[in-house]
This record gives C-alpha cells, sequence and structure tokens, in this order.
C-alpha cells in the first residue's frame, strides 16, 4: 500500500496519519475500523467476486466504501498498518463452533501486531462482535474490554476430544485459544501466514452450503457509544453499550436500502436476498 493509498484510508477511517506507530495509534485506528467499516457478507449474495488481493481489498473498503468478511477486512487493514509501519504478521486461526468443534483449516484471518513501543497485540477487526481494542498476546489473565472479557490461553484438546492441531495439520504445538466471557471463540496458530494463503478459506466460506455466511446476510458495527447496531436480512438490532436491544423489522425495499446507506454507508442498488450456494435464489 503506496502512502495516497494509505491517506485514503485514514480518510475512511476519520484518522490522522500518526507520527510513531505507538500502542496509542494502535487502539485508536482499531476502534475507528470497528466503527466506520462494517463487518458484512453481502457480496457472497449480491453475486460479487471476492478477491484476495490488496488493491482489490482497497479499491472495495475505501474506494466503494464497504465493508467485507475477516478476510479482507484484517487484510487490508493490515496493509495498512504495515504501510504506518507497524510490524505486522498474517495469522490464521479456527472458529470454535457448535460443541467447541473447531472449524475448517484457514477458518479465520487474525493479525498480530508489533508496535514501535514494544507491545505483542492481537488485533482483529473482522470477527463481528469481538474486542474493541488490541489484546496483549503474551498475557495470560482477564483482558477487559468494552467488547468483553477476554482471555488468552494455550490451547489444549478441544472439548469435542479432537487435538485442535495447526492447521497443516501438525500437533498445534503454540497455538493459543483466544476467549471470551468464559466460551473458546477461535484457535489461534502462530505460524506467520500471507494473503494468499486463506484464498480456499474465503471460497468454502462464500460458496460451501455448511457455512454460516451463505446461509444468512449480516451488516455489522460498532456505534460510537460502544453499542453495535447490525442489520440482518430485514431486522435491524440496535446494542446498547449495557446489552439493552432494540429490534425493528423493516417493510419496503427503501427502508432496508435507507438503512444500509445511513446506519452502515454501504451503497448497494438492490435488496440483497440471501442466495443458495449454487447461485440460485
Amino acid at each position: 500500500m503506496d502512502s495516497a493509498q494509505a491517506d485514503a484510508y485514514l480518510r475512511r477511517l476519520g484518522a490522522e496519519r500518526p507520527a510513531s506507530p505507538t500502542l496509542d495509534v494502535l487502539r485508536e485506528l482499531q476502534l475507528r475500523h470497528l466503527v466506520s467499516v462494517p463487518f458484512e457478507n453481502l457480496s457472497i449474495h449480491l453475486g460479487e467476486d471476492i478477491v484476495l488481493e490488496e488493491n482489490r481489498l482497497f479499491d472495495k473498503v475505501v474506494g466503494a466504501r464497504r465493508g467485507g468478511f475477516c478476510y479482507e477486512l484484517n487484510g487490508v487493514f493490515g496493509a495498512l498498518l504495515t504501510a504506518l509501519d507497524f510490524d505486522v504478521t498474517l495469522l490464521a486461526a479456527r472458529v470454535y463452533g457448535d460443541e467447541e468443534r473447531l472449524g475448517i483449516p484457514y477458518d479465520h484471518l487474525a493479525l498480530r501486531v508489533r508496535t514501535g513501543d514494544g507491545g505483542d497485540w492481537l488485533v482483529d477487526v473482522g470477527f463481528g462482535a469481538h474486542s474493541h481494542c488490541p489484546l496483549a498476546i503474551g498475557q495470560r489473565r482477564e483482558q477487559e474490554d468494552p467488547g468483553g472479557t477476554f482471555r488468552i490461553v494455550e490451547a489444549g484438546p478441544d472439548a469435542a476430544g479432537a487435538r485442535g492441531g495447526g492447521v497443516d495439520g501438525d500437533s498445534g504445538a503454540g497455538d493459543l485459544d483466544v476467549v471470551r466471557d468464559g466460551s473458546r471463540r477461535y484457535r489461534l496458530e502462530l505460524r506467520p501466514r500471507v494473503l494468499g494463503d486463506f484464498v480456499a478459506g474465503a471460497w468454502w466460506h462464500s460458496t460451501s452450503p455448511e457455512s454460516h455466511f451463505t446461509k444468512s446476510l449480516v451488516c455489522s458495527r460498532v456505534t460510537e457509544d460502544g453499542g453495535r447496531i447490525t442489520l440482518g436480512g430485514r431486522s435491524l438490532t440496535v446494542t446498547a453499550p449495557g446489552g439493552e436491544r432494540e429490534v425493528r423489522e423493516l417493510g419496503a425495499d427503501r427502508e432496508v436500502l435507507s438503512a444500509y446507506r445511513e446506519r452502515f454507508g454501504v451503497e448497494v442498488s438492490v435488496v440483497p436476498t440471501v442466495r443458495k450456494p449454487d447461485g440460485g435464489c
């Protein structure tokens, strides 16, 4: 990502170019990203290609002012942080599902970011409801965050009885479990990856009938007061910082399109509807 692209990205976030890559800057950028750029899977249901190439992701998130899911959001945010002199490593993770079973290899992309003032942080702007601030990777105590209480712990046998090996089927030595409010969210492998490693995972999540992304629509972001707003199909949910929820069903197409535009800054010409994985309706 060149300097002009980085400046355009910062304008998208409403942030100034930082003087140095410090933890305070990283915190601000992560929170501004969560507020400004929605987590959304609309491309899957609009028939749009998902291309894990830096310039294509930049054009989508910055040029078209859209959001995306983990591979897209963390992929392009990692490129921005690198352009701002942070030390960024792409990491693969497997997400815990029902009965705490681990998902597919390359199920999720997260970032390990080292700051100029010596910190080592887990940064994730692509997991939907997650931490609002970077999490200290080396800390094993609870970490309080507006998004919940988090712990990063050494990985062990998963609850389903399978050993949670690394994404290439190794023993998983050194893997970490990310826990939110007492529930394991994903298993993180510390081996460095590149964006192209996640192409198969992105393809599976955007085409498989077993993927939750092909079964439903979501567009969600953190609100300025630290709550969350989510449009799932035609259901608009506003969650206050304290957890109180207000749900409203939207009716006419124009109301749905207006919600995408006014609540998320997303311009779409038609109301997305869930598509069958084979491309049907």
